[in-house]
């Protein structure tokens, strides 16, 4: 019989692929951060101009961040920095 029937095989589980626009966001920080980038400027880059080669593709990230819309990563960035600083808010 053949003995790769008889291998355990490994599938990567549908519970570690991100689906809100933070936890896009996260992996492809952290991926460009990976590879040397500047995360910040990358991403800028990204949603001015819509040329996906400004987010590497490793770890899925470019992929990652093709699901979403430009103007939904930017209303998440806008979202967490009013979040973050809105001083009404932190009360």
């Amino acid at each position: 019989m053949n003995s790769k029937l008889d291998e355990t095989r490994h599938f990567k589980s549908l519970v570690d692929v991100p689906e809100s626009a933070a936890e896009i966001i996260e992996v492809v920080y952290q991926a460009l951060k990976a590879k040397g980038h500047d995360p910040i400027m990358q991403m800028v880059g990204y949603i001015i101009s819509g040329d996906p080669t400004y987010i590497t593709s490793y770890n899925n990230a470019r992929s990652l961040i093709r699901r979403l819309e430009r103007d939904e990563l930017l209303e998440e960035f806008v979202r967490y920095y009013v979040v973050n600083h809105d001083k009404d808010l932190q009360d």
